[in-house]
């Protein structure tokens, strides 16, 4: 009979647990701030809140006599919470940095079944095909307003390393990228001259390789090019070289034919027409999107990988942190048992003692959450790096710490405190007074 109460007691502490992580999980912070509101008028208003309250302030004015057991609860949650975050945030900076380079002005056509640009190859008739479909925008002079642009990959060396050679984007493309990408200005020197060897380069590209200040010469194809001016786009494009197609096909043996068109629309709300025509000539098989629609897609791989690799260790580095909140709680309730057993031999009851050992815990876990999460925006928001994009050359991005993922990071932080709480609140409940007076 006596197995059967622990089991079924376990069996309900489990079911609450779970109860709370999925209610947790799911809670925006306007539900969290009600719940701390209502605990607060409940501490206020009624005499258990009042005996949760003084046996609360008894435990936290012991805290300073047990730093050491106390830190490590706040030292393991700032850990976990800043690992969380700071991989959170170079998934969402990578993720932005790519959605920031499209808009709906503008579609990018393909060939069918090209998963990116350097998978695509579109002959010179076929992009003609595209340029004058309806729903292209034209010029003064009624000449459509499109680009296309070929991508291909050389290597260069990196800063700081020179004898480690990285990937990076050449785009070719056509006058009128000006009037497609008007998000792209030009901070030094000028644009390059249409047939000539020449480049402009993205401010995060010259950060990440050597040679690519204005005046410098580099070698790519066997051809010597030089960097004419430096371009700004906020976005993706910041990590390519960009030179005249025709000149980058000549270089690159690809006669004239392109791999990718993108276009102008007359309006967002005519890219439906748009795919459509494109869909129903058949001399085509391509693939249309906007550009917004095509970026997004580009980091949706490497963005989930980010998200799980930094939730599977934050997992990892959580149960640790759990245990370590477990133990020193535990401990914490060790020495102070004929405190709380004194407390309940006057009358305090067990909802008072539970509520209290947890609100000691989750409020050491808020402590290391904060501490955490504020590392990481001070040190990572805004940090520049650079990983592979879809093209298999590198993408400058730059960590985006924003206050969602502070929140979670918090969230997470209170999750690992109610946990390695918990447990040893029920234990300082439900041992017996007897027992616990005669503990030293």
């Amino acid at each position: 009979m006596h197995f059967l109460k622990r089991f079924g007691s376990a069996l309900l502490t489990l079911l609450v647990l779970a109860v709370f992580l999925a209610i947790w999980v799911m809670l925006p912070w306007p539900g969290v701030v009600a719940l701390a509101v209502a605990l607060v008028l409940w501490m206020v208003a009624t005499r258990r809140g009042r005996q949760t309250w003084q046996v609360t302030r008894v435990g936290l004015s012991t805290v300073t006599q047990r730093l050491g057991s106390s830190s490590v609860v706040v030292v393991g949650i700032a850990g976990v919470v800043g690992v969380l975050v700071a991989m959170l945030a170079m998934s969402e900076g990578f993720a932005d940095t790519l959605r920031a380079t499209g808009n709906d002005r503008t579609a990018i056509v393909l060939r069918g079944g090209s998963q990116a640009e350097l998978n695509s190859i579109l002959d010179r008739d076929s992009a003609n095909v595209v340029m004058q479909a309806p729903g292209v925008k034209k010029d003064a002079q009624g000449r459509p307003i499109a680009s296309g642009e070929l991508v291909v990959v050389a290597n260069l060396p990196r800063k700081g390393d020179p004898q480690s050679d990285s990937n990076v984007p050449i785009r070719g493309v056509s006058e009128d990228v000006w009037k497609l990408r008007d998000q792209v200005k030009i901070v030094e020197g000028r644009t390059f001259h249409p047939g000539l060897r020449e480049l402009i380069v993205g401010k995060g590209a010259q950060a990440q390789f050597e040679g690519l200040d204005v005046g410098k010469s580099i070698r790519l194809a066997g051809q010597t090019w030089t960097v004419v001016g430096i371009f700004e786009s906020h976005d993706a494009l910041e990590s390519e070289l960009w030179g005249d197609t025709q000149s980058v096909a000549s270089a690159y043996r690809r006669g004239s034919s392109v791999q990718s068109v993108t276009v102008l629309l007359d309006s967002p709300t005519a890219f439906d027409a748009f795919k459509a025509n494109l869909a129903a000539d058949p001399r085509l098989k391509v693939d249309v999107s906007t550009t917004r629609e095509y970026f997004g897609k580009q980091s949706e791989g490497l963005t989930k990988v980010l998200r799980a690799v930094g939730i599977t260790v934050g997992i990892i580095m959580a149960i640790g942190a759990i245990f370590g909140a477990l133990n020193t709680m535990f401990a914490a309730i060790q020495a102070r048992a004929r405190e709380i057993a004194t407390l309940r031999a006057i009358g305090f009851r067990g909802v008072p003692v539970v509520v209290s050992v947890m609100l000691e815990t989750m409020l050491l876990a808020l402590l290391g959450g904060v501490i955490g999460a504020g590392i990481v925006w001070i040190v990572f928001n805004g940090y520049s790096a650079s990983t592979l994009g879809a093209n298999f050359s590198q993408v400058v991005f730059r960590f985006h710490v924003s206050g969602g993922l502070l929140w979670t990071g918090i969230k997470w932080a209170l999750a690992i405190g109610f946990i390695g709480g918990l447990f040893p609140a029920l234990r300082a409940a439900r041992v017996p007074v007897t027992t616990a007076l005669r503990e030293l």
